[in-house]
């Protein structure tokens, strides 16, 4: 895919969102280790989301995971920064610090080095919480390069808010 058809699927796809979260009247959140914010910039870059973006948290480090969203020190140790656990604690601390009606947490191993036979380079978990349903987890295995890992992940984050804003009440 050419960057500039994987930029158009992006606006598109960030578009949709905020339409569904604008029927909805949701504001959202981000929490972003891997995409370093990718999914905000998609979100803002659409005119009108200051009707719906709330804020957006780039929590890269361990130490930013636990000041700014309350991921546990015992869960990163558990766990590691890539993992169910700690996307279910950003996002859960996303919400609540935002007061946003949802959030989404990425976090994962975007390449080219990192990468573990237990987590491997491309391995992304995504986390979708809201104030009306139970919190949703996700692991993806994405193919290519920095910037292909990076792309995906930002997609799929959109495609988790469409899919939470645009379901049944």
């Amino acid at each position: 895919m050419s960057d500039v058809a994987a930029a158009a699927g992006t606006l598109d796809l960030a578009e949709r969102a905020g339409h569904c979260l604008l029927v909805r009247q949701w504001r959202v959140v981000t929490a972003e280790s891997c995409t370093g914010g990718g999914v905000a910039a998609a979100l803002t870059d659409v005119a009108g989301s200051s009707q719906w973006f709330e804020r957006g948290y780039v929590t890269y480090s361990n130490l930013a995971k636990q000041q700014d969203l309350g991921v546990g020190a015992a869960t990163l140790e558990a766990q590691g920064a890539v993992s169910a656990a700690t996307v279910v604690e950003m996002a859960a601390g996303a919400l609540d610090a935002s007061g946003a009606d949802l959030a989404v947490a990425v976090s994962g191993v975007a390449g080219p080095d990192g990468g573990t036979a237990a987590k491997p380079v491309g391995l992304v978990w995504f986390a979708l919480a809201s104030r009306t349903a139970p919190v949703h987890s996700e692991a993806r295995q994405f193919g290519g390069d920095r910037a292909a890992v990076r792309l995906a992940a930002v997609q799929r984050a959109l495609e988790l808010i469409i899919g939470a804003a645009a379901a049944p009440r």
